[in-house]
């Protein structure tokens, strides 16, 4: 059975159609409206707005009935606009690349395929989540390549986010499936003003015959919360031990 959001084709619909409209008029706030930043204002827009389910091809033709209603197209621009003007001001570093660079290579061979790494950044002295931190993941003292331009690495923490971040290692090709293997991962942070955090794990992992091409928030490794703490700080506790 096929399950479909309505709201996915009337809100990729109003917002191309927004973009075109703002290019028109020479928009001066305007500075991109690439496919991958119209991606991040549907979506934008999808996590705000209620879904609207269909498992039938008779249900799909309701979309333009949805597309006329008055109050959701008024709700759906209003969202649009704002989502258009936040994602102007705060593109992503990979906005401009191709659509096929933002797809997970799949490779012929069986691979090791990495769960996503997700963790938070602390301020040691009041134990708040920590923005404008910059965390590294690395495996066997090399930064670690991800899935694809999506994800970063290092990656920065915001306060949107609470001081969390996350990883998606690109998998890792072998010969044959169901060899076992253990990675051995660190996470290196950094923020001005605060002493560095260097944090060791492993896991162990089982090869697979097939990559894992969508992305599967239930393959999560989530790691312990990282505490930093400012370096005139740790200097006066230093001091107050040595005395």
């Amino acid at each position: 059975m096929n399950i479909h959001n309505l709201m996915e084709e009337v809100v990729t619909h109003r917002i191309n159609s927004l973009y075109n409209q703002v290019k028109e008029v020479n928009a001066s706030w305007l500075t991109c409206d690439c496919e991958n930043c119209r991606a991040d204002a549907i979506s934008y827009i999808l996590n705000r707005v209620a879904p609207r389910y269909v498992v039938s091809g008779r249900g799909v033709t309701h979309a333009h009935e949805i597309l006329e209603n008055p109050q959701i197209k008024a709700d759906i621009d209003a969202l649009g606009l704002e989502a258009i003007r936040i994602i102007s001001s705060t593109k992503r570093p990979f906005h401009s690349s191709s659509r096929a660079e933002c797809v997970v290579e799949v490779p012929e061979n069986p691979v090791f395929n990495f769960p996503i790494i997700q963790g938070c950044i602390l301020e040691g002295n009041t134990f708040e989540p920590l923005a404008d931190a910059t965390v590294k993941l690395s495996l066997d003292g090399k930064e670690v390549p991800m899935a694809d331009v999506t994800w970063a690495n290092p990656i920065n923490t915001y306060n949107s986010t609470k001081g969390t971040y996350s990883f998606w290692p690109k998998a890792l090709q072998v010969e044959k499936p169901d060899q076992t293997r253990k990675f051995n991962f660190s996470i290196e942070v950094t923020h001005p003003g605060y002493d560095p955090v260097n944090y060791s794990f492993d896991t162990n992992l089982v090869s697979e015959n097939k990559i894992r091409k969508e992305l599967d928030t239930t393959l999560t490794l989530k790691i312990m919360d990282l505490v930093m703490f400012r370096e005139d700080i740790k200097n006066t506790m230093d001091r107050m031990i040595k005395e």
